[in-house]
């Protein structure tokens, strides 16, 4: 038998998993879960090319690591115009515009990691 901790969205969990199990038995039984580690500090926000946010949020639908940031601060963009693009189990997911604007504030660089809810980018 070989012991692994295992984190599945911030719950630990002790596996006890059996080597040449032949029975058809679950080969692994998650023990229970362990107090949740403290989480990691968020990297810092890049750096807004205008002091203003704007009151529009554009925000990520899904976790993942920003893949490429399309819009700019200061352009014009419509509803459903990609503003970023994440990347989450190898699918590229455009995050759009949610109505007409101009981007406020780009919040992100490409390589960023991102939780679901995460602020990409503001508009005006």
């Amino acid at each position: 038998m070989k012991n692994y901790t295992i984190t599945v969205n911030g719950n630990v969990y002790d596996v006890v998993v059996e080597e040449g199990a032949s029975t058809g038995a679950p080969v692994a039984a998650p023990a229970a879960p362990k107090a949740a580690p403290k989480a990691a500090p968020k990297p810092a926000a890049a750096p807004a090319a205008s002091g203003a946010a704007g009151s529009i949020r554009v925000e990520a639908g899904a976790a993942g690591k920003v893949f490429a940031v399309e819009a700019k601060v200061g352009q014009t963009v419509k509803a459903g115009d990609t503003v970023v693009v994440l990347e989450a189990m190898k699918m590229e997911i455009p995050v759009v515009a949610p109505q007409d604007g101009t981007v406020a504030t780009v919040d992100v660089s490409v390589g960023d990691p991102v939780e679901a809810g995460a602020l990409l980018a503001t508009l005006n």
